[in-house]
Parts: structure tokens; sequence; C-alpha cells
């Protein structure tokens, strides 16, 4: 005994609502990568202009004092400069990159800079992790982290990866110029 398999022809109803929901998505898309791009950029500027911003404070110069004095790469300024001083020196570099990325709108070789920049600065700030006491519970043991400075720093590894997204952005702007 032979099977007949015959299909129904897809509805036109189907058909439209398939080709409506991609063109749907491909307009949204089209609005959604600049606003996102945009965003990107202005997010890093912001968070670069409030923290460079709280550099000035002695609130935040002491504040940094436990992370600067126990890191092999950064406690030698304190020879340099008084826990002030490189506060303000640090708010200084924080708004220059900030600056930079928010330069984007001018040349995409001044965000180029920024974003590398701004990835050196996270990398560094995430040495914080290794060096400074205090990071993990000690009666939890890693990977369990305190809320400070732990969950403090652990926020610069999305701060970091922004930040390379933009040098990567940037730079293919740079060369497609």
């Amino acid at each position: 005994m032979s099977r007949i398999i015959s299909h129904s022809p897809t509805s036109p109803i189907a058909l439209s609502r398939t080709i409506s929901w991609r063109d749907q998505s491909e307009h949204l898309l089209a609005y959604a990568e600049p606003v996102s791009r945009i965003g990107l950029y202005a997010s890093l500027a912001i968070i670069y202009a409030w923290f460079g911003g709280m550099k000035f404070t002695d609130y935040e110069a002491q504040g940094l004092v436990p992370l600067v004095e126990n890191s092999p790469l950064l406690r030698w300024f304190y020879a340099l400069f008084s826990v002030r001083g490189f506060s303000t020196f640090l708010g200084f570099v924080e708004l220059s990159i900030g600056s930079l990325i928010a330069l984007r709108l001018a040349s995409p070789i001044y965000s180029t800079a920024g974003g590398l920049l701004s990835a050196g600065l996270f990398v560094t700030t995430l040495t914080f992790m290794i060096s400074t006491p205090g990071v993990v519970v000690p009666e939890l043991g890693a990977p369990a982290i305190t809320v400070a400075p732990g969950q403090f720093l652990l926020k610069d590894i999305g701060l970091l990866a922004a930040s390379f997204w933009v040098f990567a952005d940037s730079l293919k702007a740079v060369f497609r110029r």
C-alpha cells in the first residue's frame, strides 16, 4: 500500500507574518546598533567624568589608599605624590580618557586612544583584586568576594570589555576613513 503525502502550501498569511517579522527586526536593528554604540561611548564618558571628578575630593583620595598602598604596580606613586596629589593626578587622567572617548564625535582617532588607555586603566585596577587585602571573604574563601573592595573592583571586568570594544570599534572607523 502506498501512501501519498501531500503538503498543504504555506498560507499567504503565515508567509507575510514571517516576512513582516523579519523586516521589522531588520528595521529595529538599523536603529538599535547606532543607538547602542552612542550609548556605550556616552556611558563610558559619563563614568569617567564622574569617577574622575570624585578624585579631586579628600573622600576619594582616602578611599584609594588601601588599593594603591598594596599595589606593586602603583605604590611608588606615593613616593612622588601625596595621597591627595596622586588622586588629583588620577582625576586628570580619568577626565582626559573620558574626553578622548567622547571626542569620537570629532574623530575616531581620539576614541581609539581613549579606548586603549581606558582598557589599560581597567587592567591595572583589576590587579587590585590580587594585591588588596580583604577582597576575598576569609571564612568562605575564593571565589566569595567582599562587597568592598571585591565587588567594587569586579565591575571593572565589564568596563574593561566596554573599553576594549570602544578601542576596536574606533580603530575600525579609523581604517575605514
